[in-house]
Parts: structure tokens; C-alpha cells; sequence
């Protein structure tokens, strides 16, 4: 993985840069997963915003709070960390069966035999599109996420928009954007990491396919939590 990562990092710098096969995976990874986790996190929100009203109610009677505390909670953490593990599940899983088909029916040794960089022609467009597509994703989610957010508490708790707008201004900062565009990027440059790591070491069959991409999820799964503690530990020392 170190070495994949390295030759990843170096094959950035040193190029070419494969622009064409990076539009078709952006494309890949952020429209064609644009529609579930728009989905996703709209309910997710929605989750939020009654469960926080239902506990804030319960312990101090109150939940004026609501909407604010919702914000900090959706921008800080809940639709970038909800948007990194559907993707994980979709475009992490896609990468794995892709690169593990070519593995195993010796279509990479025909790109080496051919003087093409597998980690060049591979890995980097694949990590630019999950680096970039996951910054797209977290800023549209997180805005979606705010108006689910926004809705429910209009229609639920009886908050209109303004007010929801001015609680969010006393609880949000213009850092909490930037640290969840940052965990973003970072989530999804381990997804095609992962993935392809696990392709590359596939075993012959469907079996050998199906456990790459199985532990593709897994790991991914949870090297964006680890990361995500990471992060929000550093990020809370920046306030």
C-alpha cells in the first residue's frame, strides 16, 4: 500500500497526465453518484433535526437550539462522512471489480508488455476524479443537507427560514466549510487507492474478484473513519 501510494504521488509530478480518462471517472464518480447521496443525506438530515429536538425536548425542555446545533453537526461531520461511505460503497467496490477483472485476465501485463504504466493509466486518473468528485459531492450534500434541514424544521418544529439562517450564523463558522471541503478530498483520495491496491493483488476467479472488492469496502470504510477522527481531532485544535 505504502509503495502504491508512493508510486501514485510520484507518477502525479512526473506525468503524462491522462486528461480524457480523468473526465470519464469524474463523471463516474460524481454524476452517476450524484442522485443517491442527495437522497441519502436529505433523510439523513431529517434524522438529525427530529432526534435532536427529541432529546433536547427530553433533557432541558427546549429546543431552540435545534437548528444551530444541526448545522454544526452537518457541516463538521454528517454529509461529508455519510457522502465518503456511499461512495466508498459504490465507486470503492466498481474500482476493485474493474481493476481485479484486468488482473486476473492479464490485461495489466498487456499494458506493461506495451510500455504503459499501469499506476499512470490506472491509479492517477482515478484518484484525481475521487479527490475532486469528493469535494463536489461534500459541498452539494452539505448544502442539501442544510436545506433538508432547514425544511423540516419549518414544517416540524415551527422555525421558519430566518430563523433557522440566524441560529446557524451564532453556532456555524466560514472554517467549518473549509475543514469539510479538506475531509472530502482526503476521503475520497483513499477510496481509488484502496481499491485499486486490492485489484492489483486479485486472485484468479470470480471468488478472487469478489473478495477484493469485499475487502475494498471494509478497509475503505474504515480508513475514512480512522481518517475522519484524524481530522476533526486536528481540525478542533483550529477553532
Amino acid at each position: 500500500m505504502m509503495n502504491l501510494l508512493a508510486e501514485t504521488f510520484w507518477g502525479t509530478f512526473s506525468g503524462p497526465f491522462r486528461r480524457k480518462e480523468f473526465f470519464q471517472q469524474l463523471y463516474f464518480v460524481a454524476n452517476r453518484s450524484l442522485f443517491i447521496i442527495v437522497f441519502c443525506v436529505c433523510f439523513a438530515a431529517i434524522v438529525t433535526i427530529l432526534e435532536s429536538s427529541f432529546h433536547m425536548k427530553l433533557v432541558i425542555q427546549n429546543d431552540a437550539m435545534v437548528p444551530g446545533f444541526a448545522a454544526v453537526l452537518i457541516l463538521r461531520e454528517l454529509a461529508a462522512i455519510v457522502t465518503a461511505l456511499l461512495l466508498c460503497s459504490r465507486v470503492g467496490a466498481g474500482y476493485a471489480s474493474e481493476v481485479g477483472t484486468m488482473q486476473i485476465t492479464e490485461q495489466i501485463d498487456a499494458l506493461k508488455m506495451l510500455g504503459i504504466d499501469p499506476i499512470n493509466y490506472l491509479v492517477i486518473p482515478r484518484f484525481f476524479a475521487c479527490v475532486v468528485g469528493g469535494i463536489l459531492l461534500t459541498v452539494i450534500s452539505n448544502m442539501t443537507c442544510l436545506f433538508a434541514a432547514m425544511v423540516i424544521s419549518q414544517s416540524y418544529l415551527g422555525y421558519t427560514p430566518g430563523m433557522f439562517i440566524g441560529s446557524m450564523h451564532r453556532f456555524v463558522q466560514f472554517k467549518d466549510v473549509y475543514f469539510a471541503v479538506i475531509k472530502g478530498a482526503c476521503f475520497g483520495g483513499v477510496i481509488p487507492l484502496v481499491a485499486c491496491y486490492f485489484g492489483f493483488r486479485c486472485q484468479q476467479g470470480a471468488e478472487g474478484v469478489g473478495k477484493a472488492t469485499t475487502n475494498t469496502v471494509v478497509v475503505a470504510s474504515i480508513a475514512i473513519i480512522v481518517i475522519d477522527f484524524i481530522l476533526s481531532y486536528t481540525f478542533s485544535y483550529l477553532y
